[in-house]
């Protein structure tokens, strides 16, 4: 029997699915000297309530589902219900009412959220396992401040926005909502409803860790638990890590096409925790750098596009697997760094872009809030709940997956308020300026954040303009990040090495400019997957010359970046000379490695790595100028560079260079020191490819001034190629 009572307005919006505060009408209340409690259940015929006395029948006082108790008593709480579906098929089940359980976000944390202060916002809002009156279950949260309703939707309420509306905090715009056990793996998003236009909007949770496999986009619950890590030697050694002095050379990789199966399947994590982890090994790598990694749903973005900042997407294989990876890195002696995209996100509805109806993370006016370029949105990070999702999402890499650095994209964007705009398209700061006063602040709070929480973790700027100060410290007005690519330094190189040969004297310049500001920063050298792509050649194909110029021309490149001054990154394909463009799509062609030009140059890149690495004058004194001494960089006429690396000890070695297909015979350099120098490297070597032209070893140096020193000596230079020498040491001749 259904008794139906006087729809009261707050009936009338549970109904219609407008209700803005449902405890005011869900859940226990005091009504007439009586206990009432009210359940919305519309897809159950019959709804019990345990009392004191056992389970007592609830009236149905609404056809669509609307049922009540009264007692003199309150039920014991969390109280428990009985129901019995609708249908065909007779199925009682007993469950809690998640209207019978009090809020839990601390009042604390969501002061800190919205002073942009709250670092580990990732630990309050999405879906968080939690106990809850002795109860386990899903806490759900969300930040959205101009919603008239929200609701937890997924299969557990057939996607009705009318079933689990939540609470709202009212002065923080978060609403909370705490639904008894409810499993992990369930999959759920949030149905808002703006309070002004009335828009409904199906949206996936920003502060999700887990969502379905592309193209689907519903988050999916955690499951509690923590995994078992086993690198605390590395952990520890790291926060004592002198970085600025250290060895740095980062392979860039896309998991999805390092490699992939026959059948075009992705490896898994777990399965490039083996076969990359081995080859970074075996070829003296210090560290992978990973492009984003973090949920996406086109593969074509690169990971550029990220929707999902708190989640490792599922294409390569679950959390814990990514945890796998870095662990295993790590127990190898290999670093992990992530490419992080806080500059910008993509318009995809399900996901960020007008999250509540409004602009909430970006802003409302696009010559502020929108990227020309890329089709996407520019976050406001002069909003103080973008901050904490922001500096969260970094923190939350950097914590829960031991990563070793975060590799900041498209800083020059955010610096910019101009950045790619014409006249008219863009609105000047408060003081009428380009700079983005609310990005500067912004990036000065990561880098902060990060080296603070983080001892030895390293931030590294993308950023591509000659903004001052950008790895220095924020104490003394920089904006704090760890190193800087020198995208100056790779743009100058690459134009010179396009040019032949026989005009390379006019261009000398491009090689030799960069030591004018080299020590202005922390500089990382970077040959990015940027420079493979989009029509713009693959390393092999940016050489001039026939196909042996072409190989001779990337080893010599090679020499070049191991032995000037700056951290090192290649991207994946680079040391071995893939031809073609990358292909997100295609694995690297590994087929290569079995013509003798390839693997001399894989076994080039190989030694030139191991070399940087335990020769410290190659990597110990990269950003201060004391490390480098030029012998000549004036020898325009031959195309030909040579100059001094030194150690923190004083021991150097010498790297020469030519630029030319003609030998050098006869070649004088000067000299540091008078002694027999060894030939350590030379790219033209039989082994990596060449044509074996070379000094037979071991040449002793004579008193003839040269250059500015006491002493120099005679060598042979092989053409296109680079030279590393080394002071013999006399224990080794005796």
């Amino acid at each position: 029997m259904i008794t139906i009572r006087t729809i009261n307005p707050l009936q009338e919006a549970l109904l219609h699915a407008r209700l803005h505060d449902p405890f005011s009408y869900l859940g226990l209340h005091q009504e007439q000297g009586q206990t009432l409690v009210r359940v919305f259940r519309p897809d159950d015929a019959h709804v019990w309530i345990r009392t004191t006395v056992g389970f007592e029948p609830m009236q149905r006082i609404h056809p669509h589902g609307v049922f009540e108790w009264r007692g003199e008593s309150p039920p014991d709480m969390p109280y428990r219900l009985r129901i019995e579906q609708q249908g065909t098929r007779h199925t009682v089940y007993e469950t809690y009412d998640p209207y019978a359980f009090a809020p839990q976000i601390s009042g604390h944390d969501l002061h800190l959220f919205n002073e942009g202060k709250l670092w580990q916002a990732y630990r309050m809002l999405g879906a968080q396992p939690a106990n809850n009156a002795g109860v386990d279950g899903m806490r759900f949260s969300v930040w959205a401040p101009n919603a008239g309703r929200v609701s937890v939707v997924g299969d557990f309420n057939h996607w009705d926005g009318r079933v689990y509306p939540m609470k709202v905090h009212h002065a923080s715009g978060v609403w909370e909502l705490f639904i008894p056990e409810l499993p992990p793996d369930t999959l759920y998003k949030y149905e808002i409803r703006n309070r002004n236009s009335g828009e409904i909007l199906l949206k996936t949770d920003p502060y999700a860790n887990h969502y379905e496999l592309r193209p689907n986009t519903a988050a999916l619950t955690p499951a509690g638990g923590r995994y078992n890590w086993h690198d605390a030697t590395w952990m520890m050694s790291r926060a004592n890590w002198d970085w600025l002095h250290a060895p740095l050379n980062v392979l860039e990789v896309h998991a999805g096409s390092w490699k992939r199966h026959p059948d075009g399947r992705f490896y898994t994590y777990r399965e490039l925790a083996d076969h990359l982890l081995s080859y970074v090994l075996e070829m003296g790598y210090t560290h992978i750098e990973l492009m984003p990694i973090s949920e996406h749903p086109l593969d074509e973005s690169w990971g550029y596009q990220t929707t999902g900042y708190f989640a490792v997407t599922r294409r390569y294989g679950s959390s814990d697997d990514f945890r796998f990876f870095v662990d295993s890195c790590h127990q190898a002696g290999i670093g992990v760094i992530l490419d992080w995209v806080p500059a910008h996100f993509p318009q995809d509805t399900f996901a960020l872009a007008r999250f509540d109806g409004t602009a909430l993370y970006e802003h409302e006016d696009p010559r502020l809030g929108f990227h020309q370029d890329w089709g996407t949105y520019i976050f406001n990070y002069g909003r103080n709940e973008v901050k904490s999702f922001l500096l969260s999402s970094a923190h939350y890499w950097l914590s829960e997956f031991h990563l070793d650095g975060l590799r900041v994209d498209a800083v020059a964007s955010m610096l910019y308020l101009d950045y790619s705009r014409k006249e008219g398209e863009w609105l000047p700061n408060k003081y009428g300026g380009r700079e983005n006063l609310e990005a500067i602040e912004f990036l000065r709070e990561l880098n902060i954040m990060a080296h603070a929480e983080f001892p030895g973790a390293l931030t590294l700027a993308e950023e591509s303009t000659a903004w001052p100060g950008v790895s220095r410290p924020t104490y003394v007005g920089g904006l704090g990040f760890s190193m800087k690519w020198n995208m100056g330094w790779m743009h100058d190189t690459l134009t010179y090495m396009r040019q032949d040969p026989v005009h390379r004297r006019y261009h000398q310049d491009q090689l030799t400019f960069s030591q004018l500001y080299a020590y202005s920063e922390n500089f990382v050298l970077p040959f990015s997957h940027d420079e493979v792509v989009h029509g713009k050649g693959s390393l092999w194909n940016k050489m001039p010359g026939d196909a042996w110029q072409k190989f001779a021309n990337v080893r010599l490149l090679l020499v070049y970046q191991m032995t000037w001054p700056g951290k090192k990154l290649n991207f994946m394909g680079n040391e071995f000379a893939q031809q073609r463009e990358w292909r997100i799509n295609h694995e690297l062609d590994w087929y290569l490695l079995g013509q003798k030009q390839h693997s001399g140059i894989e076994a080039a890149h190989r030694d030139l790595n191991h070399y940087y690495k335990h020769i410290p004058a190659l990597h110990q004194l990269d950003f201060v100028s004391e490390g480098f001494h030029w012998i000549d960089c004036q020898d325009v006429d031959h195309s030909v560079i040579s100059y001094v690396r030194r150690a923190k000890d004083g021991s150097f070695v010498l790297a020469v260079l030519n630029f030319t297909p003609v030998p050098r015979i006869g070649y004088r350099i000067g000299v540091p020191v008078a002694g027999t120098y060894h030939e350590l490297f030379n790219s033209d070597s039989t082994y990596y490819g060449g044509s074996n032209v070379g000094n037979l070893g071991n040449i002793t140096s004579v008193h003839i001034p040269w250059m500015g020193f006491a002493d120099s000596m005679t060598i042979t230079l092989p053409p296109l190629a680079g030279m590393i020498f080394s002071l013999q040491d006399v224990s080794d001749t005796q």
